[in-house]
């Protein structure tokens, strides 16, 4: 029975991918384990893991205010991850750790140590190797001696739990470690959304990131003063950053701090979002068309904007986008045109299985190791 650990950190989108596909590598029989911030512990143990928090690591939180690009930086190059796994692997060696693609400092740490390793990449191939790389945090991590080319190009496979079809990388040459395995999640069927018959109320999700970030709250009060005047019922989720009490809230709208998505999109039409990479795919492999509000320049979420507009499922619109333009936007959104291209993506994505692909490559890997 191999035994498999993750390293993760509290970042919202970054972890349903990775519980996703533990959960598959679980039923495979694996031991599975987390590293991870220690807010993250309710969330995994909760999904059946065990959970060991960082003790080097320097305090993190996106969740009350925004941190701003410094402070990720920091967090991506902090060395205090590599010395937990390094704890962790003395402790209780895993026969193969799998290691979100940003943080730097465990990848180091598991390279320089000769311990078997793999990249969960959870966004798009392209966001990583052409911004994050030559960026400001691929150059932090150069410097302090972590290079993003040595430690994914030394890594025993890159899993990219992507669209690859979206993805603009997929259209060039890529590292030969690079796997793609489409989107994963913990459910394993996923179901068109059900969408009400002619002459009914479209009902939409409004969700703007679990992550803290400036003009958030301003753009949730212009996305529900939009909707006031539509004939749609909204469910919208804020998340724990924002307080729902701060907000004026139609009588054709709902607002909750959470809801399980999974459980909520299969009775909806479409998804006012920020283009985050995990709610935009789950969107995506229900069928459902979007309007995306990208939160923050320098994270995936324009690319991922662009890349659905592209492929017609999606409206993109900036963050300072007006009433008036947001609910053109979902006019327009729940139209038959964008509908057919989301349901044509949503098609590919279910038939690819992402987290099922993702534990087969990663169980093969094990058996590489132990050879």
């Amino acid at each position: 029975m191999s035994s498999i650990l993750f390293v993760t950190w509290d970042g919202g989108g970054n972890v349903p991918p990775a519980l996703g596909i533990a959960s598959r590598l679980q039923r495979r029989g694996a031991t599975v384990r987390f590293l991870g911030h220690e807010q993250q512990r309710a969330v995994i143990e909760g999904a059946g893991f065990t959970f060991a928090p960082f003790q080097h690591a320097s305090p993190w939180s996106a969740v009350d205010q925004e941190p701003g690009l410094p402070a990720y930086v920091a967090m991506f190059t902090d060395p205090g991850p590599g010395q937990d796994l390094r704890d962790e692997q003395e402790r209780d060696a895993a026969d193969l750790v799998v290691i979100d693609c940003l943080l730097f400092g465990a990848l180091d740490a598991a390279d320089r140590a000769g311990i078997p390793y793999l990249v969960l990449v959870h966004t798009f191939y392209e966001f990583v190797a052409r911004g994050i790389g030559p960026g400001p945090v691929g150059q932090a991590a150069t410097a302090a001696g972590m290079s993003p080319d040595r430690v994914w190009g030394n890594a025993r496979a890159v899993i990219v739990a992507a669209e690859e079809q979206l993805d603009p990388a997929a259209r060039g040459e890529l590292p030969a470690n690079v796997r793609y395995t489409g989107p994963a999640w913990q459910q394993e069927t996923i179901l068109p959304s059900v969408h009400p018959e002619a002459g009914g109320t479209p009902r939409i999700l409004v969700s703007l990131s679990t992550i803290y970030w400036d003009g958030q709250l301003a753009a949730f009060q212009r996305i529900l003063d939009a909707i006031a005047t539509l004939d749609v019922h909204a469910v919208v989720t804020t998340g724990p950053a924002i307080d729902p009490g701060l907000l004026t809230v139609p009588t054709n709208a709902e607002v909750h701090r959470f809801l399980p998505h999974a459980e909520v999109m299969p009775t909806v039409s479409a998804v006012v979002g920020h283009a985050g990479h995990s709610t935009t795919m789950l969107a995506l492999a229900h069928g459902l068309p979007l309007v995306m509000i990208p939160m923050f320049d320098l994270v995936d979420q324009p690319m991922v904007a662009h890349a659905v507009e592209a492929a017609g499922a999606g409206i993109a619109l900036p963050l300072t986008a007006s009433t008036e333009e947001i609910r053109e936007a979902i006019r327009r959104i729940l139209g038959a045109e964008s509908r057919v291209a989301a349901a044509r993506i949503g098609s590919r994505i279910r038939e690819r299985d992402g987290a099922g692909v993702a534990a087969a490559l990663i169980v093969a890997q094990t058996s590489v190791v132990a050879v």
